[in-house]
């Protein structure tokens, strides 16, 4: 799914293409894509775009002030769901294409990979009904330490879960709060309640330097032109799906933990003190001999 750099970048390549511009037609292939039906979808047409901003891992698109009010274009890419920047009027081909905007300077369209179709699209008026759509977390690129720690231990968490959920922290995903922590030197089964000061401000450091980073990493990646390239894997992450690699400081192999359709990665020597954590599948089916360490796992491969 598009995390806060990779929604912040696809605004930065909007902004250069869209913004005072005027949206001319909108063109949707599924209608499941569209959530919303009052006002409609052609109401939003015409109409000038005025500002684009992020929402948790939404994009708003702004349209010029109307006699009942603002609208607002929200889009919610999910895990699958891409952006690209096509020619003006481009045709939707392929099972993948859901919609397109067209603009006299181009399209923008709006593709889903795979078969389950999770991407939304709502038109909304007012800046009401925009703030329904918000999930609450804290902006984390913005606060202070005194707002993180308040967040982070108003309830106790896993580092993961808290670190991952939009009502906490906005804008945070599976692949970035991977980076965070490792960055952090943190466990991502540690409880948010139970960890000092210093380890709290330094996860809000590891946090703001990881998501500046990697917007600037991926701004620079784009160099103008329109992101192409979204994805959660990327080569120059630390641990994120890195399973069975060596981690960059030490060396030592990432390991992992699934759970459902997630996968969290850590590197045990640089998070866990050497600790491998319990992976539901694979420690059940071992039981008792599952390694409770990194040392002991690389005794059972053979490793010196």
């Amino acid at each position: 799914m598009p995390e806060l750099p990779d929604i912040a970048v696809y605004l930065e390549a909007l902004e250069a293409r869209i913004l005072g511009r005027r949206l001319q037609k909108v063109r949707l292939t599924s209608p499941f894509l569209l959530r919303t039906a009052v006002p409609p979808i052609t109401a939003a047409e015409g109409r000038r775009v005025t500002a684009l901003r992020r929402l948790g891992k939404r994009i708003v698109v702004a349209l010029e002030d109307s006699s009942q009010g603002d609208l607002f274009l929200v889009l919610h890419l999910m895990i699958a769901g891409r952006l690209h920047w096509k020619p003006s009027g481009a045709p939707l081909a392929g099972k993948f294409a859901l919609a397109a905007f067209d603009f006299a300077e181009g399209s923008l369209t709006l593709t889903e990979a795979g078969s389950k179709k999770r991407a939304a699209l709502h038109l909304l008026q007012g800046e009401a009904a925009l703030a329904a759509h918000d999930p609450g977390g804290l902006e984390v690129t913005i606060a202070g330490l005194p707002a993180f720690a308040g967040a982070l231990t108003a309830r106790n968490h896993t580092l993961k879960r808290a670190l991952t959920d939009p009502r906490i922290f906005s804008g945070i995903g599976n692949a970035y709060s991977d980076e965070i922590l490792h960055r952090a030197r943190l466990s991502p089964v540690a409880m948010t309640q139970k960890l000092t000061d210093e380890e709290i401000a330094r996860l809000f450091a590891a946090t703001g330097a990881t998501l500046a980073d990697w917007v600037a990493r991926l701004s620079a990646e784009a160099a103008g032109g329109f992101p192409e390239k979204v994805t959660a894997f990327r080569k120059d992450m630390a641990v994120h799906g890195r399973y069975g690699r060596p981690c960059p400081v030490c060396g030592t192999t990432v390991q992992r933990i699934r759970h459902a359709d997630n996968e969290t990665n850590y590197c045990p020597r640089c998070q866990t003190g050497g600790r491998l954590l319990a992976d539901r599948s694979l420690s059940a089916l071992l039981k008792k001999d599952w390694p409770r360490s990194i040392d002991e796992l690389e005794q059972q491969r053979g490793k010196p």
